[in-house]
């Protein structure tokens, strides 16, 4: 059994970029430029964006923080977004999620230049990407194939079972991994909360990519011997024999479906490092592409 090490190549990825970024200021350039929207004052929300802020100032990136108010209306927020994209500085700015229920989130996400639409969300770059064009992927989906790939794991003729069918990780996971190409190239069921006998269909996957965020849910009875499994799910679970009074827990039973498994991503320390890393590896590409 390998574990598909998150944590190393997230910074793997990160060194790869700090010296693509080195190479733009030798030669005077514009380094890459990542602004980040937050609406209210959500701890997880702000701890996430606190840690992209940290891993822009890590490869060299500068990076803007806009922190509005829980009450900020719709048409504040939309105003801003307008803000964003006009400013010639910004290369890739993201929304960070949830917004407050006074915003609808799909109206807020579609005002996003899809240019700078740095996370993969805007319908535009979502359908570039289902039509195998040149786009931004989103960072979650990217980070678990830049896994399978340099960790040279054959999806060829593969059947995947993709767990979720989330906007943001399940159904762009299903989607990329049954395109032409590598990673890709596997036959894909998608399940979610209405499949029946999901048992019987993870038994038969040669792949389970697990996007469901249900602590534990997948047993080492539901998977077959040597199966490549990608748990992106993490939750807290309350631990009152741990320090923090929790535990952050995956999808995925680690402990005994390790035991059956070719490849596993640990939770955490697996997908989780890897969609930050991406964040910044679409940054650098919206860089590129607007220097062109």
């Amino acid at each position: 059994m390998t574990i598909l090490d998150g944590k190393k190549v997230s910074n793997d990825i990160k060194n790869e970029i700090k010296a693509e970024v080195d190479k733009m200021k030798a030669k005077g350039e514009k380094v890459p430029h990542l602004a980040a929207v937050i609406v209210g004052d959500d701890g997880a929300s702000l701890t996430y964006v606190g840690s992209k802020v940290r891993a822009c100032e890590r490869v060299g990136f500068e990076s803007t923080m806009v922190r509005m108010p829980n009450t900020t209306s719709e048409i504040e927020l939309l105003d801003q977004i307008e803000e964003l994209n006009e400013n010639d500085d910004i290369d890739g700015f993201i929304i960070q999620l949830p917004l407050p229920p006074q915003i609808n989130t799909q109206r807020v996400l579609m005002a996003v230049d899809p240019s700078k639409d740095v996370d993969g969300f805007h319908p535009e770059n979502f359908g570039r990407m289902a039509l195998d064009m040149s786009t931004f992927i989103p960072a979650t989906p990217f980070g678990i194939l830049e896994l399978l790939e340099r960790y040279d794991v054959d999806t060829k003729g593969k059947h995947t079972v993709v767990i979720g069918r989330s906007h943001i990780v399940g159904r762009p996971m299903s989607i990329l991994m049954s395109r032409k190409g590598w990673p890709g190239n596997s036959t894909v069921t998608l399940t979610h909360s209405n499949t029946k006998n999901i048992t019987q269909i993870t038994s038969q996957a040669d792949i389970i990519i697990s996007a469901l965020g249900v602590p534990n849910f997948l047993k080492a009875e539901m998977v077959k011997d040597d199966a490549v499994i990608i748990d992106v799910g993490i939750t807290r679970v309350e631990d009152d024999s741990k320090e923090k009074g929790y535990v952050i827990t995956g999808d995925v039973d680690f402990e005994n479906v390790s035991k059956k498994a070719s490849f596993i991503t640990p939770v955490p320390g697996g997908v989780g490092p890897m969609t930050i890393a991406m964040l910044l590896k679409n940054t650098l590409l919206a860089r590129e592409q607007r220097k062109g």
